[in-house]
């Protein structure tokens, strides 16, 4: 089977050929520590962990690396806010932020790369982009020249002109020679943290942070990047210019994956339209399977409603196809057709809402075999914990009934047995009788 995946370079679904055969390096962009993690972090984290499993699953090596920003304006600017070091403050989010993304059962990323970790690859990128004459000095820092690329704009397909309507951190000033052109290194303010380095004192811009992370980690070249589609300009199309000036190789990435936006109300979701809520807000409301189960429920480039109905509705799918799991044995067999199909799905761009189907289609067909095995591997990568044993917290007055029916049962009284199920069974259970005595089970 051939894995195609849809770049968003090329505008269209690619056969997926790795670097050096075997290996996989992907980089997805991390969070800015400066708050806690909200929903939208849940839906794009989540679908890349689902990705990176079932890559594993085919058997690749994969090194999955993500940036942790540790240094930026709005850092700066809490810091002030709420009295606290930025170091402090960092450290608090960043701990806040691991304990988040592990709650939703995200375990995949290899390595978590803090910015300033990396002043030293910083500088030396910026000073290789001076050298080659795509930087240049002006009074509050270094930028980067877009008229210096004549490719600039490639991956979001917007010519330079319409790069000057950038809005998402690029840094004023009226010297700039265009107004797109993006910092690349911001000299010291008074009160603000800072390093001393051979291109002045003063910290890293924001787009440099992660080709001089990468290029460390992985050259100046590697497989996948990914991001949520906001991040496509002006954050990924400057990682392009940056680093293909440097190293003058194409592309800097093989394949550029974005994934869609979680909506509430129709709407985008963002900290600046006020229509958030927390990892910790919601994982105290849903289980994470049942917050998996939701971004399974979509491709992973597709926006999703986020909404109560919604996160109800994969809830009663999910509670659905564990109580089916639950009575399924172990015969010790794989369906190799199960995972043939579910492969294929997989493989066309990772088709998350097929590959469901495949699963509900093996669960509810009572003439298949290697159930259970074939459940356990495709929940490896889902992460639904569907074999795990159900508990049921039985009501005080149903276990009192349950007592006297086994009295009734072992004497004989029928009549009296039938009518306690039936009294059971009015408060949401059902009992099944068994070599080994009652089994109860929720209606």
């Amino acid at each position: 089977m051939v894995l195609k995946i849809y770049s968003t370079l090329s505008r269209k679904k690619e056969v997926f050929k790795p670097i050096k055969e075997g290996e996989i390096k992907i980089f997805v962009c991390g969070p800015t520590v400066y708050d806690l993690s909200h929903v939208g972090h849940a839906k794009t984290y989540t679908q890349f962990d689902i990705i990176v499993k079932y890559l594993r699953f085919k058997g690749y090596n994969v090194f999955y690396l993500q940036n942790i920003t540790d240094i930026d304006d709005k850092i700066i600017n809490r810091s002030n806010l709420e009295k606290v070091s930025w170091k402090e403050l960092v450290k608090k989010y960043r701990e806040a932020y691991i304990s988040d993304i592990k709650s939703l059962g995200i375990d995949s990323v290899s390595k978590y790369a803090n910015a300033t970790d990396y002043i030293p690859e910083i500088v030396s990128q910026v000073e290789r982009l001076i050298k080659k004459g795509f930087a240049y000095k002006i009074s509050d820092g270094l930028y980067f020249d877009l008229t210096k690329d004549e490719e600039y704009g490639k991956l979001a397909r917007r010519k330079l002109s319409e790069g000057e309507d950038a809005v998402s951190r690029i840094d004023e000033n009226s010297e700039k020679k265009n107004s797109g052109d993006f910092c690349l290194w911001k000299f010291k303010k008074e009160g603000e943290p800072s390093w001393k380095t051979s291109l002045g004192e003063g910290r890293p811009g924001w787009h440099i942070e992660d080709t001089a992370i990468t290029e460390k980690e992985f050259g100046s070249q590697y497989d996948i990047h990914g991001g949520g589609l906001d991040l496509i300009f002006p954050h990924h199309e400057a990682e392009i210019a940056q680093m293909e000036s440097i190293s003058g190789k194409k592309p800097l990435v093989r394949y550029w994956m974005h994934t869609g936006f979680l909506n509430i109300g129709k709407e985008k979701m963002g900290k600046s339209k006020g229509n958030f809520s927390t990892i910790r807000e919601l994982i105290k409301l849903y289980s994470s399977e049942e917050i998996r189960y939701l971004f399974l429920s979509a491709n992973y480039r597709k926006p999703i409603d986020f909404s109560p109905e919604s996160l109800e509705n994969a809830k009663s799918s999910l509670e659905r196809l564990k109580n089916i799991c639950d009575s399924i044995t172990n015969d010790g067999k794989t369906n190799k057709n199960c995972l043939n199909e579910f492969e294929e799905s997989m493989d066309d761009d990772f088709n998350t809402p097929n590959a469901l189907q495949v699963l509900w289609k093996l669960v509810r067909d009572e003439n298949a075999n290697g159930k259970y095995q074939t459940i356990k591997k495709l929940d490896e990568i889902f992460g639904l914990k569907l074999l795990e044993k159900i508990e049921i917290k039985i009501p005080k007055k149903v276990n009192e009934f349950l007592e006297k029916r086994e009295i009734a049962r072992k004497n004989k009284k029928w009549e009296e047995a039938d009518k306690l199920r039936d009294e059971i069974k009015s408060l949401g259970f059902q009992v099944l009788d068994g070599k080994e005595g009652q089994e109860i089970k929720e209606v």
